[in-house]
């Protein structure tokens, strides 16, 4: 069995597919009841926010898994393979482990940082454990996500990441506007770092008005602030009256083109706009920065501000420490499946030795005491001569490469093991890529 993780994300995926797709603890236990009744699918979980829809999945096969997952996502969205197979990613064995670890740190959120998808791990391995995974590998991998999602905000500040952004993006609007106290702000969005965002820009004396495709989530962020919901339907003439405009947004697409921005600032020929566009991937045309009165700021700009500063340090320190983590791990499965091995050798030398006492007791006719004192010596010779090789091949299972060396100690014995728990990765097999390309390679 081997890890494989497919899914769909604001950085991939329109908001209209992440809409369709998107599961309540119901839909998942039925996606995973789905996954689990596949050919190729043996335990699964699933992990659903409203920026991503990720299946963590154990297969026996690479591309006979991602054809199983792919299939019973895509009747779920009601879209073809053809239609999604670029929306959809793929990460395979450590890639996958590297990518859940980045997702319980907050890394791979719109919000850098957000800890509430560790709620949802919570949540899936809660669900694992109602069907009788305890001990599972999915369960020990959830342990380990948890784990280093935990140490991430423990031992770094990247809790103050996604506030540090905002900062920088009110500094940048400071340096163009003036004093930020009683101007308008336009946020679009309404998730994790639009609620960010509007409650740091109403505490800072804006007034906030609040754009958003879903009418009720505008109206619930808009009223915690303070401020005003609108609709998508008016970023016109929004825009033509706000003094800065921050989207973030998941969708896939330019929320804000040239034309709306272009056409906004004739009603403001006198008034400098300062647009930030905190969205992966960008909500604002690039093309907005060469409209005059137009001051664009993104991701890139603003993270050159921090790039200096603690929140770059943290993010590298995070980033060091699923590095981290995710060799610990592979180790700890390389190391599993080299146990069997050494199993199979002990098991064989005990019944070579309880083999030849047997044999010697036919032969020779020994009293008890001396009987017991025999079988004790040869039992100490052996395992003495066994002890450097079972720690050796240990030892050296833990570097990349090493089942190898277990494969060689099964070799040179003969020994008869059954298959290791997880799968060595097939040669054509990528680390990572799109459900589209895994399925070009079946043809």
């Amino acid at each position: 069995m081997a890890l494989l993780v497919v899914g769909l994300s604001h950085r991939t995926a329109s908001l209209e597919v992440l809409e369709r797709a998107s599961l309540d603890a119901a839909a998942a236990r039925e996606v995973v009841a789905d996954l689990t009744a596949s050919p190729h699918v043996e335990e699964a979980f699933a992990l659903s926010t409203c920026n991503r829809v990720e299946l963590y999945c154990e297969v026996s096969r690479f591309h006979g898994g991602v054809a199983d997952v792919g299939d019973v996502l895509c009747r779920r969205i009601g879209l073809g393979v053809d239609e999604l197979g670029e929306q959809m990613y793929v990460h395979y064995e450590d890639a996958g482990v590297e990518h859940l670890f980045r997702v319980a740190c907050g890394l791979d959120s719109m919000a850098v940082g957000e800890s509430q998808i560790l709620g949802q791990l919570r949540g899936a391995l809660h669900d694992l454990h109602e069907r009788g995974r305890t001990g599972s590998p999915l369960d020990r991998l959830l342990q380990t996500a948890l784990r280093v999602g935990k140490r991430a905000h423990s031992e770094t500040g990247l809790d103050a990441a996604g506030a540090s952004l905002v900062d920088a993006t009110t500094a940048r609007a400071e340096g163009v506007l003036g004093p930020l106290p009683g101007r308008r702000a336009l946020v679009v969005g309404a998730g994790a770092m639009s609620a960010l965002v509007a409650t740091t820009l109403a505490r800072a004396g804006l007034d906030v008005v609040v754009a958003n495709r879903t009418p009720e989530r505008a109206r619930r962020l808009a009223g915690a602030v303070g401020g005003r919901a609108v609709g998508l339907d008016t970023l016109r003439a929004e825009v033509a009256a706000a003094d800065l405009v921050v989207s973030c947004t998941g969708a896939v697409g330019h929320v804000l083109d040239v034309a709306t921005v272009a056409s906004a600032l004739l009603d403001r020929p006198q008034r400098p706009l300062v647009l930030a566009d905190l969205a992966l991937p960008r909500d604002i045309a690039p093309d907005v920065a060469t409209l005059p009165g137009a001051h664009l700021v993104d991701l890139e700009g603003l993270g050159a501000d921090l790039a200096s500063s603690a929140v770059a340090e943290d993010l590298r320190s995070v980033r060091a420490i699923v590095a981290e983590e995710v060799a610990a791990h592979a180790a700890s499965l390389r190391a599993a499946d080299v146990a069997p091995t050494v199993v199979a050798l002990r098991a064989q030398a005990r019944h070579v030795v309880d083999t030849e006492m047997r044999r010697l007791a036919g032969r020779v006719e020994l009293d008890e005491a001396t009987r017991a004192e025999v079988d004790r010596a040869v039992h100490r010779i052996v395992e003495k001569l066994l002890h450097t090789p079972t720690v050796r091949v240990k030892e050296l299972a833990e570097s990349p490469g090493g089942v190898g060396y277990a494969a060689a100690l099964r070799a040179l014995f003969d020994l008869e093991v059954g298959a290791p728990g997880r799968s060595a990765l097939p040669g054509d097999a990528p680390l990572s890529g799109t459900v589209a390309e895994a399925v070009g390679r079946l043809s």
